[in-house]
């Protein structure tokens, strides 16, 4: 028998409001294979595609990239983070020049998180309790109650077009009676959640929820409200997929899947298969900063000693403005010593990020989605040694790969 509550991940549900205004279109699916679906997205300051991927700026902004530079991308939606936001500048001088769009010079989509996150990567300076969660301050020390309330009066100070309802996180290694208090009490939170949203007529808002599994099956919490699944990050990769792979074939077809915190290309290449539409990670930008560059074959590792007579670009597949004018030796040398060395390789890896998004929406759209999946795991994989988890997921996603595994 197993263990209730044993596996454990957040997911978002889904509560718009449209009072006083005509109701637009949030989710159209354009078109599908299996489980896999390529959709627009409409929100009040863009439309977007899907799969779609979105850099985090957790104050505002994507390190070493202007939001000039973020829409020459493509990017379409941009995150920010309540906590960090409501710390440094704050949510009053955000409301007084016209919320963080204003603010960063960004008038495509933008979605903030609760705050909530932080009380697993802030949790030695977190107090938790039924009103809310006490911080202390990383940048002076001084304390902050965030309460749902409070969490949706800065979010919609802030004005992204989606905004989320704070929750009650615990690690997805915690078992137990903390799960069980965690799950009930974002439900009471999200509540009050929907009660203190101000501006519901022009932001979207995300209510979070928990999945667990128990007794072989699983639970939903309120499932008629589900839109979209959250990843806590650190799940077991077995786990996480199956996870993904139940909650997406439970949500409702007309709201957006959204698997929160998962970067890495080859994650979202097997979510979008089992049907998620929507990822976010500091991962692209944060591993540039170690001169990591994110390639169709994996990873290329530009501090390498290898590199620094290498004069081929980063990826000769590839024609963002970084691999059409510098070499690897060049950037080599950047990145052991120069600022502007993590710039470029963070400017490449979210241009491969927004074409690894665009290839699937298109594959999708064109009824090639096997054909691209097999291309991008032979690739990533040339030995044909496919993660078993991989080829599990692909299965129930309906996704022939047998020829990528070595038999």
């Amino acid at each position: 028998m197993v263990q209730e509550c044993k596996l454990l991940t957040r997911f978002f549900f889904f509560f718009c409001f449209f009072a006083g205004r005509k109701k637009f279109v949030f989710v159209q699916v354009l078109a599908r294979y299996k489980r896999a679906r390529a959709a627009k997205l409409t929100l009040p300051h863009y439309e977007c595609l899907t799969p779609m991927f979105m850099p985090v700026g957790t104050q505002g902004s994507i390190k070493g990239l202007t939001s000039g530079q973020l829409e020459e991308l493509g990017c379409q939606i941009v995150l920010g983070n309540t906590y960090h936001l409501a710390l440094r500048p704050g949510a009053e001088l955000l409301d007084a020049v016209g919320g963080l769009h204003e603010f960063m010079n960004w008038q495509r989509g933008l979605l903030t998180d609760s705050g909530g996150f932080q009380m697993v990567s802030l949790l030695h300076l977190a107090d938790i309790t039924e009103e809310g969660v006490t911080f202390q301050s990383p940048v002076d020390g001084k304390q902050m109650l965030l309460t749902p309330e409070e969490s949706i009066r800065i979010q919609n100070k802030i004005g992204a077009d989606v905004i989320m309802a704070l929750d009650d996180v615990v690690k997805t290694t915690i078992t137990g009676p903390r799960v069980e208090e965690a799950m009930y009490r974002t439900l009471r939170w999200i509540d009050r959640c929907i009660s203190a949203h101000s501006r519901p007529r022009d932001q979207n808002l995300f209510g979070i929820g928990y999945m667990r599994k128990r007794h072989g099956g699983a639970k939903f919490a309120r499932v008629q409200s589900l839109n979209s699944i959250k990843n806590s990050g650190g799940e077991e990769k077995d786990s996480f997929w199956r996870v993904v792979a139940q909650c997406t074939a439970g949500l409702p077809d007309d709201k957006p899947r959204y698997v929160m915190g998962v970067g890495f290309p080859l994650d979202i290449v097997v979510c979008s298969a089992l049907g998620a539409d929507m990822y976010d990670c500091v991962y692209p930008t944060r591993t540039a900063r170690f001169g990591t560059a994110l390639v169709p074959e994996g990873v290329l590792k530009l501090k390498h000693a290898s590199m620094a007579t290498d004069t081929r670009p980063i990826d000769a597949s590839c024609s963002c403005m970084v691999c059409k004018n510098y070499t690897r030796a060049y950037i080599h040398t950047l990145v052991t010593k120069e600022a502007m060395g993590s710039q470029l390789v963070s400017y490449h890896n979210v241009f491969y990020m927004m074409r690894l998004s665009n290839d699937l929406h298109t594959s999708i759209l064109e009824g090639r989605f096997p054909e691209f999946v097999q291309d991008f795991l032979q690739k990533q994989y040339p030995k044909g040694d496919v993660p078993e988890w991989v080829c599990n997921a692909m299965d129930v996603a309906g996704v022939d790969i047998s020829m990528c595994v070595k038999s």
